[in-house]
């Protein structure tokens, strides 16, 4: 069984990046546009907010976890913009204060949850550790979009290691909630780590291959970027056709980004 320790410390690294990048702007950078169509940089920070809160009533209250279930499933097309609107109506402070509270409080329960426990969530049910690669996941590729919307760079880290064992764990996932049945053999993917070792899964004689940077592939199954722009390689029909449709994150499947380049 795996300790989930060095994800949760990971989250929090990353939730602590993230913080810092936000904890001194101004009303005025608090409005500024980011890459997700209507989202603000508050915006982004309320998505986080509101997840991070279902997420610990998912580790600590199944029951009104439930209940966020059963509002997702009446308005499946609307929930997430509903709830990062509404708290990006808050003012700065106050919100700001209520995402450290909750991932504060998240924190603290992933660690003592029991060993071995699953906890509810929008897909299929998950552990501590896996609770807390999908929010570092989140996380990280929303302080994309905020660091986009201020003009600065996030350099890669290794903590994306946790978000490329995600990509390519939902890998059947991403096939299944675009109605194609998933590939019956594993793949093998090759990443170029950050600090310049290779992050390697999946069978080495696979027939199947995608190969490229760590940091694209975690760019295309947060889909904070458009394949065309992107240095993956695919071998073979089935990773060819995955590349098109992958994500790691739960719900329907993502509308992605437009390519940079007009016509590609």
């Amino acid at each position: 069984m795996a300790d989930p320790t060095p994800v949760i410390d990971d989250l929090r690294a990353e939730s602590d990046e993230l913080d810092l990048l936000v904890a001194e702007l101004s009303p005025e950078q608090w409005s500024l546009p980011t890459p997700a169509p209507g989202w603000s940089v508050a915006h982004q920070i309320a998505h986080l907010a509101w997840t991070d809160h279902s997420a610990l009533l998912a580790v600590t209250d199944a029951d009104a976890f439930r209940g966020l279930v059963e509002k997702a499933l009446a308005a499946p097309g609307s929930f997430v913009d509903e709830g990062a609107e509404e708290g990006a109506r808050l003012p700065r402070t106050e919100l700001l204060s209520t995402w450290r509270a909750g991932r504060a409080a998240l924190d603290r329960a992933l660690r003592a949850a029991p060993p071995g426990a699953r906890f509810p969530w929008y897909g299929p049910p998950m552990s501590a550790a896996s609770m807390a690669t999908a929010r570092l996941m989140e996380t990280w590729a929303h302080s994309l979009d905020v660091a986009d919307a201020l003009g600065v760079e996030r350099p890669p880290t290794d903590r994306l290691r946790h978000v490329a064992r995600l990509g390519v764990r939902t890998r059947d996932f991403a096939f299944g909630v675009h109605g194609l049945t998933p590939p019956a053999d594993e793949f093998r993917v090759e990443l170029a780590a950050p600090g310049g070792e290779v992050w390697a899964y999946g069978p080495q004689d696979a027939a199947q291959r995608v190969t490229g940077p760590a940091l694209d592939f975690c760019l295309l199954v947060t889909q904070r970027a458009h394949r065309a722009d992107l240095a993956l390689r695919a071998q073979g029909p089935d990773a060819d056709r995955w590349l098109g449709i992958a994500q790691a994150f739960a719900g329907p499947p993502g509308t992605g980004r437009p390519a940079k380049e007009a016509g590609r």
